[in-house]
Order: structure tokens, then sequence, then C-alpha cells
């Protein structure tokens, strides 16, 4: 949000359902000296309250892929935005390589959900449509993981395992995750981190496997 201030010198509202978000997100608009230029805002984008018409833009960032369906998130920022104007998102799809009879990509699929909290996540296709089922004309869309990275690397690899103990990836190693997971539970046990903190790093863990293997069998895309 404040970069995007920042860079387009626009008034931004962002919404978020949780309270502690929108307070710490106000204080770094206040330290950034972009208060009055970008405000966090308590509320569910399923029922935004705003006037109709009222917003020059809206931009969602891997944020409309939990609502249950996507075409009640995606009505309510057609109706807040004025007519003619762009909504852009990235979005967390199943891509075309994405099979349901396969037992593995199912698999993927469910460990992406669980770990992220996600409701079922929808298809390429199913997005696009729900776009258009609620009145907007579909501009450009395309899946950006496809783009070149201009010799950077996949957006999945800070993901992929490695052995490497210095390395920031060795945490999502077989050992790594075993180390991480069981250092956390002695600590919960001696009140050093908060309860919860154990079966939070599993939940997690289970995500990013999801992601990593959805991203290097291009079944999963975060970037549509």
């Amino acid at each position: 949000m404040r970069n995007i201030a920042r860079f387009t010198r626009a008034h931004v509202t962002g919404v978020t359902l949780n309270e502690y978000q929108v307070q710490r997100g106000n204080e770094l608009n206040k330290a950034a000296g972009l208060e009055g230029k970008a405000l966090s805002v308590q509320a569910d984008f399923l029922k935004l309250p705003f006037e109709p018409n009222s917003f020059d833009g809206v931009y969602a960032i891997e944020a409309t892929c939990h609502a249950p369906r996507r075409q009640s998130v995606y009505g309510e920022i057609y109706r807040v935005l004025k007519p003619g104007q762009i909504f852009a998102t990235y979005e967390w799809c199943l891509t075309p390589k994405y099979d349901q009879n396969n037992e593995f990509h199912r698999l993927v699929k469910k460990k992406i959900e669980e770990g992220d909290g996600l409701p079922d996540m929808a298809t390429q296709e199913e997005c696009v449509e729900a776009l258009r089922d609620v009145g907007f004309e579909v501009v450009e869309a395309r899946d950006m993981a496809l783009d070149s990275t201009f010799g950077g690397d996949p957006w999945w690899l800070p993901l992929h395992p490695s052995n490497n103990p210095f390395s920031f990836r060795f945490q999502m190693s077989p050992l790594g995750k075993f180390l991480v997971t069981n250092i956390l539970w002695v600590l919960e046990g001696i009140w050093l981190v908060p309860s919860g903190t154990y079966k939070v790093e599993v939940m997690l863990q289970q995500g990013g496997w999801g992601c990593e293997r959805g991203g290097y069998t291009g079944i999963f895309t975060p970037m549509w």
C-alpha cells in the first residue's frame, strides 16, 4: 500500500478483517509520512463499507483467493469502482496442467488450501468467468509466472528444499523442518514463544510444500 501510494501519489485505502493489521498498518503509514494518503480500514471484502462508484481504481494482491466465491468479492469491487475504471489483481489459481484425477495433484492442492487458509481453489478459467459474470470486461489475463525472469529465479525457488544449513531454504528440507518444529515445541513448552506457535509452523510448512510442488510442476500459480 505505501509503495503504491508513493509511486502513484494517489490516496490508497486498504481493507482487512484483522484489527491488529489495521492498527499496525496505520501506524506505519503515519511513520512513513503517508497519513492522509494511505489508510487501512477494518472491513469484510464481501461487504465493503463504501458507496457505489467511489473508487478510481482497485487492486488486489493475493487476497481475493480467500473468497469462498470469486463472484462475491468481484461483485463488491465492481460496485465500488467507477464506471470504465480498472481492477487489477494477482490471483492464486490452478493452471490448465492441473489434473483432478491425479492423486498427487489433489494432494498439492489440499496442502496449499490447508496451509494458506484457502477455500476450494479456482482455476484460471473460473476466475475469468467470475469477472465477466459480475460485469467486468476482461482486458488482459495471463499467468505472469510464465513470463521471462530475465535471468532471475522462478518464484517457487525460495521454497525449494536445500541441504545447505547456511541457506534459508534449509528449513524446507526434511531435517530443517524437523529441527524448526521441535525447537518451537520446546520454546513453547518453556513459555518463550506464544502457545500455538508450533501448530502454526506445521500448518505453514504444509502450505510452503504445496506451493513449491505446485510451482515446480506448473499446476499452480500465485501470479494469474
